[in-house]
């Protein structure tokens, strides 16, 4: 019999003995009651307590009302120790048998760790100072069917850690600080885009067309309506039809899904912050996207220099700018001018380096494949990659000074994209043609180019202000603040391949 096999036939025996344990308590009619009020929290309790000393505590007569999941155990003769975690930290229960009395006291030695308990008590400090509760009422409230990771070892298989989420939340404190922070990541984020006078709305998520972004759709069909709708891969036009409406400052943090494969930075369902502002451009954008960074920064790790995976970046410094163009040789000093702008050498070098081309890519297109084959890994400090071409920036403004240019950026950092922005493309006839250009590409067999939104043109034909807009993806920007080598790692339930 393999390891694996003998694990589980203990894991089934202790089921089986935690089934039998529950039969009782049902047959007693007091299987998972509802009536304990809880009234502290453990957190709480040892802020304000923790550093008394023994006799000052006993003077105080606190009384105190906990409840939790019980992680340790202790029974010895008259009197046993119990630890109870709750979402604030942890307490000792002291239990004697004189305070509780026999019958329950008994009852205590055959509770399971992962069982949920409930104490009524007073306040004290054991002779070795832990803050405990000396407990004079004792109830079980959930019986735990299943027993918990290994006390010392937790969970150890990384794929059941992101599978069995609430045992890796159970035993795992790291993790449950890192999505503790990543809720006050988004807060922060809200906070500071309602302090520039922005307005939090709600887009929808199932869309007739799918748009927003350069991207494969999932597809899923309304029965009533016989039609096909597609789950949003940005929520963009349709913030830009706010825009148009009069609202002048929008932004909106909800989930897009994008049907595209899976990695450490890649979730087909992910987070993300997109804002618009009226009378923007790309350069306020930029500022906007620094200004959000480093708040989330400061609040999440108390500085805007930290450490990410033992390597340091520092958010203090205003990001670094550069051109696709420059940035290539910048960072692949070998390439010469004249070769960055070779149609034909630059196609060749990205098929050399493994990329694939875009069908009839122009030069401006090639730059940006050959920038993701060599460039975009090696750029650590935020850095933003300015002026995209046009072929690849459907809904961008087209620079007044550089023909096939747009004001467009990329935001970089730890050799990842963070965030996407530009000037909007608020002209209804140039972005017509756009749209029009991507519905080529996409029947020359690009299955992620935009289909023509007749819709949004008509929208833009009533006049939309001029308009910069941005896109943050959270995931990303909490994996850097909480030093987390995977995006999965930061989203509670990530996709994952059928067991």
């Amino acid at each position: 019999m393999s390891e694996e096999q003998i694990i589980q036939q203990d894991e089934n025996q202790i089921i089986a003995e935690r089934r039998a344990k529950l039969t009782a308590l049902r047959a007693a009619g007091v299987a998972y009651p509802n009536d304990f009020k809880r009234e502290n929290m453990a957190g709480d309790l040892q802020a304000k307590y923790g550093e008394l000393e023994k006799a000052e505590m006993e003077s105080q007569q606190v009384s105190v009302a906990v409840a939790g999941r019980m992680m340790l155990k202790r029974v010895m003769g008259k009197a046993s120790f119990a630890t109870v975690q709750d979402s604030t930290g942890r307490i000792q229960f002291f239990i004697s048998k004189d305070k509780v009395g026999e019958d329950l006291y008994d009852s205590f030695k055959s509770w399971d760790m992962g069982d949920i308990i409930a104490a009524r008590g007073m306040l004290m400090k054991t002779n070795t100072g832990e803050l405990s509760i000396q407990v004079t009422e004792l109830r079980l409230l959930t019986k735990s069917l299943r027993p918990l990771p290994d006390k010392h070892h937790g969970l150890a298989d990384q794929e059941q850690i992101y599978r069995q989420r609430h045992l890796d939340l159970i035993t795992n404190d790291l993790s449950r600080a890192t999505f503790i922070k990543r809720s006050k990541i988004v807060q922060c984020i809200r906070d500071y885009m309602v302090g520039e006078s922005y307005l939090e709305v709600e887009t929808p998520m199932m869309h007739g067309i799918p748009g927003g972004a350069t991207a494969k759709p999932f597809v899923t069909h309304h029965n009533a309506l016989d039609m096909p709708l597609y789950l949003r891969i940005a929520p963009e036009l349709y913030l830009k039809r706010l825009i148009v409406g009069g609202l002048e400052r929008v932004f909106e943090i909800n989930r897009s899904f994008r049907n595209e494969g899976m990695s450490t930075r890649h979730n087909p369902e992910f987070t993300m912050i997109e804002f618009y502002e009226a009378y923007a451009d790309y350069q306020r954008m930029m500022e906007m996207s620094e200004g959000i960074i480093r708040a989330c920064a400061q609040l999440a790790t108390g500085s805007t220099v930290i450490t990410y995976q033992g390597k340091e970046v520092d958010l203090s410094k205003p990001f670094a700018r550069y051109t696709i163009a420059g940035s290539i040789k910048a960072y692949n000093p070998e390439y010469t001018d004249e070769q960055l702008n070779d149609q034909a050498f630059l196609a060749a070098e990205v098929v050399r380096l493994g990329g694939k081309p875009m069908p009839n890519a122009g030069v401006g297109a090639l730059q940006l494949a050959l920038f993701e084959e060599n460039t975009e890994a090696k750029l650590w400090e935020p850095t933003f990659i300015i002026d995209y071409p046009a072929e690849v920036s459907p809904l961008a403004r087209a620079n007044d000074s550089k023909p096939g240019i747009t004001e467009r950026f990329e935001l970089f950092m730890v050799g990842r994209e963070h965030a996407n922005g530009y000037s909007e493309l608020n002209d209804p006839e140039d972005q017509a043609e756009r749209f029009m250009a991507q519905v080529e590409q996409k029947d020359a067999g690009d299955d992620e180019a935009m289909h023509f939104d007749a819709d949004y043109i008509r929208t833009l034909e009533s006049g939309m202000p001029p308009t910069g807009g941005c896109g943050i993806g959270i995931d990303r920007l909490v994996m850097l603040l909480t030093d987390s080598p995977s995006i999965r790692d930061v989203i509670l339930f990530p996709q994952m391949r059928p067991e």
